[in-house]
């Protein structure tokens, strides 16, 4: 089964490495997904919870101009896939030429996809087998203390996640970082 998901903030987690990584947090099913990201995806997605143009087009609004101009349409993101900690996503397309719809689907990281369907408005959904290994109840990401929560840089992702490892080349490199276990360890509690 799938859940259209919200994405709940943008903000810096905690991983193996100590505090610093930026992690974009998903709400699904009730339960909070983080996703750690690039710096630049992080950004990329800041911008576009925000609304806030760049000076020059980033490379995802590009992409939508370029989608728009040959006349396809994004019509949703699916994050459907965590293996070895790591998160792997589609993008669900349509074209219509000469009255006959076309539908094309292409592999994506889910930080690609989520700063693409937040310019384009589009549903973002989370298979109940990602829910189940990486979502975590939202006490597990409630403050300590100042500086330490929901409102510091965009949501529940200034606490915890599992442990950001970047963006590795295997399956294809279509993936962020993520993934279940132990929570403690995770979020380094």
């Amino acid at each position: 089964m799938e859940h259209e998901a919200t994405v709940e903030g943008v903000g810096i987690g905690v991983s193996d490495e100590g505090p610093g990584a930026p992690v974009v947090i998903l709400k699904a099913r009730e339960e909070l997904v983080p996703i750690f990201v690039s710096s630049d995806q992080a950004q990329s997605m800041q911008l576009a919870l925000e609304g806030e143009p760049f000076e020059r087009p980033l490379t995802h609004d590009l992409l939508v101009e370029m989608v728009a101009e040959f006349g396809a349409a994004i019509d949703r993101i699916r994050i459907d896939d965590l293996a070895d900690g790591t998160f792997y996503a589609k993008i669900d397309c349509e074209q219509y030429h000469g009255g006959e719809r076309k539908q094309a689907v292409f592999d994506a990281r889910p930080s690609d996809g989520i700063a693409i369907g937040l310019r384009v408005d589009c549903p973002i959904i989370v298979s109940d087998e990602v829910i189940d290994e990486a979502g975590r109840p939202p006490e597990a990401f409630e403050q300590e203390g100042p500086g330490d929560g929901p409102g510091d840089r965009g949501g529940p992702g200034d606490r915890g996640g599992p442990g950001d490892r970047g963006e590795r080349g295997d399956r294809g490199g279509h993936g962020d970082h993520g993934g279940a276990g132990d929570p403690d360890d995770e979020f380094g509690f």
